[in-house]
């Protein structure tokens, strides 16, 4: 079983990998600013979407942050 510092960690390391140290900063600072169910609003995120528009919709976020790094 995973302890809870680990994920503390896991966690981190996935953001800044994905949002670099400044966008997991503004991440974290969001979350913990509002409160809110993450749960319920991830359950919801994609809940009428097909496989394929899910994928689509990453590949191009997934485009758009790259683009983003390189400026």
């Amino acid at each position: 079983m995973i302890t809870d510092a680990e994920i503390k960690i896991k966690g981190l390391q996935v953001l800044t990998q994905s949002l670099g140290h400044v966008g997991a900063e503004r991440f974290i600072a969001l979350v913990q600013r509002e409160p809110f169910d993450y749960t319920e609003w991830r359950q919801s995120l994609d809940e009428n979407l097909t496989i394929e528009e899910i994928s689509h919709r990453a590949m191009k976020l997934r485009a758009n942050m790259m683009h983003s790094e390189e400026e």
